[in-house]
């Protein structure tokens, strides 16, 4: 039987779960197709997906269709769990993107489409809602090539799509202005192909709830879009967890070489050696692999997706084999990353620390929460996208750990960088026994370049495994700056320094970097950064000018107004500080009629009166005797906990 894995994706609203239960209804998984605002739908299983009516999670479910095994990754349409769509992307072979006809190409379908072909994903287009007032399919297509991609075609426009599988080829296309027709057959030969390389993205118009154009989709699913590659290597990812109440953890797995086994020994990461800095292992073995359908599959092989238990806490995006034979990494935050931070706090404080074990597990499956817990201030922090997953996730605390939480006013997460070139220095020699002495030139470097660091060092000054150490470091060393925030943008390059034949310990060098940093952002000076938002509104017109009179109250921009029939479309960059609660004031003042969509446009320089600082968690690096006492403490525990 030939397989298929796919995802399908689109904006919040789009109809994208309804096409799901189509298509399953198609294929005779389920008899009637589930509704979303009755809570009936397959792909949305968990109960506060039910409840809401919204997507929480990416679920898998499969079906068959014309002999063709279909593994179909139902995403989140919603930015707040941009997450669930990065790590969904890494267990695809191709992709059903869903636009809605009336609404059309938002921004947020722009990134995943930007996304998909960034990964080099083969891609369908379903253009959903035609059976709604006001929905244009040509109006859609038209911003499709305009915003996407010039390279869409109807599929049902048989002219149109020969027209554009011609022009493919030179040769091809002028046997085609010389009248020459061609067989069926050759056509989908070609448009197979255009579509496996990206070169072609045929659209198929209909509406999922009335169960048009859904039969005229699967078919292309099957005929258009490329089976999995399947190598001799192991090489797999995992992508996605769940929990079990009798197996424990479950790792969503995709294999794309090889094969996993149950009972079979699995060699992962247990952190870093404090002595040495060489990466650690630890032997796991598989207590059950699971199908997609939760049956006992015995075995994983090549092309295929399952859930694994017996990993323990084995991360989201660890690596099974040979990473160099993946066919693509998606890194954390590609899509859309967290800018907010709220402190959470338990209902009786005596559950704190049931409450910091909850967010660790839940930071185990979704990594930008990045749950941290200072021990210095008794404090726990998370990382939001904004206001729908800090509801989420006040309901999954209280319905799977039975935890009340309460979160602080959302704060936004600045950066900052260095002012101007400097060179920081450090010279830990005492107490004995230890010697790390490092000199370092730091520099400001382009908006967005992040942190780049290279050593002008000779071995013979500081040994090459000490100078693996400082690069260990520095995510430490620039976990927070001198205003509190994390720092970037900046060159750091280690000028020269010395280590000790005899009295340097092994671990100086990573106690000692975040010392001679420290040391050169004081020198340097900070600026602050705060992240910038490019929004794009849907208005009726006579909002427009309150509009703009907003954003340039709230500091921002204003880019593009355009009229579109009866709205107008009104882009802008606008400051996430000041537009925290906009969505509300826009539909108070729209009556509910407005609409507006965001994503990151970058970070640029703040004021400091008109940011905020951060307070340090750990001891402060440049307060000498209290932080070496602390790291001294720390060392049994590794130094990159919280000190």
């Amino acid at each position: 039987m030939q397989l298929r894995n796919i995802g399908i994706f689109a904006h919040v609203d789009a109809g994208k779960t309804t096409l799901s239960e189509q298509l399953l209804r198609h294929a005779g998984v389920i008899r009637e197709a589930g509704s979303v605002d009755s809570g009936t739908t397959r792909t949305d299983n968990l109960p506060v997906e039910r409840r809401r009516g919204i997507s929480v999670k990416a679920s898998c479910v499969r079906f068959t269709w014309r002999n063709t095994m279909v593994h179909l990754i139902d995403t989140p349409g919603h930015v707040d769990f941009s997450a669930e769509v990065e790590r969904s992307l890494w267990a695809l072979d191709a992709a059903v993107l869903v636009v809605c006809a009336r609404e059309g190409v938002q921004p947020q379908t722009e990134v995943l489409f930007e996304a998909l072909k960034r990964q080099q994903i083969p891609t369908l287009l379903f253009l959903n809602k035609t059976d709604r007032e006001g929905a244009d399919v040509q109006r859609t297509l038209a911003q499709i090539r305009h915003r996407l991609t010039e390279n869409a075609v109807l599929a049902d426009d048989a002219d149109a799509l020969t027209e554009a599988v011609c022009a493919s080829d030179d040769e091809l296309l002028e046997r085609y202005l010389e009248g020459e027709s061609f067989s069926p057959d050759f056509l989908k030969e070609r448009l197979q192909l255009l579509v496996h390389n990206g070169e072609l993205f045929p659209a198929y118009a209909g509406s999922a709830l009335k169960d048009q154009g859904v039969e005229a989709l699967l078919n292309a699913i099957v005929d258009l879009l490329p089976p999995p590659e399947k190598g001799q290597k192991l090489s797999g990812v995992a992508f996605a967890t769940q929990q079990d109440r009798m197996l424990g953890r479950g790792v969503w797995v995709r294999i794309y070489g090889g094969r996993l086994e149950n009972r079979e020994a699995i060699t992962l990461p247990a952190g870093r050696d404090p002595a040495t800095g060489e990466e650690r292992f630890v032997e796991k073995k598989i207590t059950q692999i699971r199908d997609v359908e939760g049956g006992d599959a015995g075995t994983l092989e090549a092309g295929g997706i399952a859930i694994v238990y017996g990993l323990g806490d084995v991360r989201i995006g660890h690596v099974f084999g040979e990473k160099d034979l993946l066919p693509r990494r998606v890194e954390p935050g590609s899509l859309r990353t967290p800018l907010i931070t709220v402190k959470v706090e338990p209902e009786k404080p005596e559950q704190m620390n049931d409450l910091r074990i909850a967010c660790e597990a839940l930071s185990a499956e979704d990594p930008l929460l990045q749950a941290h817990y200072a021990r210095r201030l008794n404090e726990l922090q998370l990382h939001v996208m904004g206001a729908v997953q800090l509801e989420i996730l006040q309901e999954e605390l209280e319905t799977r750990f039975n935890l009340k939480a309460q979160f602080s006013k959302p704060t936004v997460l600045f950066r900052e960088t260095i002012a101007q070139s400097c060179e920081g220095f450090v010279a830990y020699t005492m107490p004995k026994p230890c010697w790390a002495v490092m000199n370092f030139l730091i520099e400001p470097g382009p908006r967005g370049s992040g942190v780049s660091f290279k050593s002008v060092t000779p071995g013979r000054e500081i040994m090459d495994c000490y100078q693996n150490q400082v690069v260990q470091a520095l995510p430490l060393a620039l976990k927070q700056g001198r205003l509190g925030w994390p720092v970037t943008d900046i060159r750091i390059t280690l000028l020269g320094g010395s280590h000790h034949q005899y009295h340097t310990h092994p671990l100086d060098f990573i106690v000692a970097t975040p010392m001679g940093i420290q040391d050169g952002l004081r020198r340097g000076g900070s600026v602050l950064l705060e992240p910038i938002l490019h929004v794009r509104f849907l208005l009726p017109p006579e909002c427009v000018g309150r509009v703009m009179s907003d954003v340039a109250a709230m500091r921002g921009e204003v880019l593009e107004t355009l009229t579109d029939d009866d709205r107008a479309i009104l882009t802008a960059l606008i400051p996430v500080q000041t537009s925290l609660d906009y969505a509300s004031t826009l539909a108070s003042l729209s009556s509910g009629r407005g609409a507006m969509s965001v994503r990151l446009h970058g970070y640029q320089e703040c004021p400091l009166e008109l940011g905020a600082t951060a307070p340090r968690r750990g001891v402060d690096p440049l307060d000498t005797a209290k932080y070496i006492l602390a790291a001294r403490n720390a060392l049994e525990g590794g130094i990159f906990d919280d000190i």
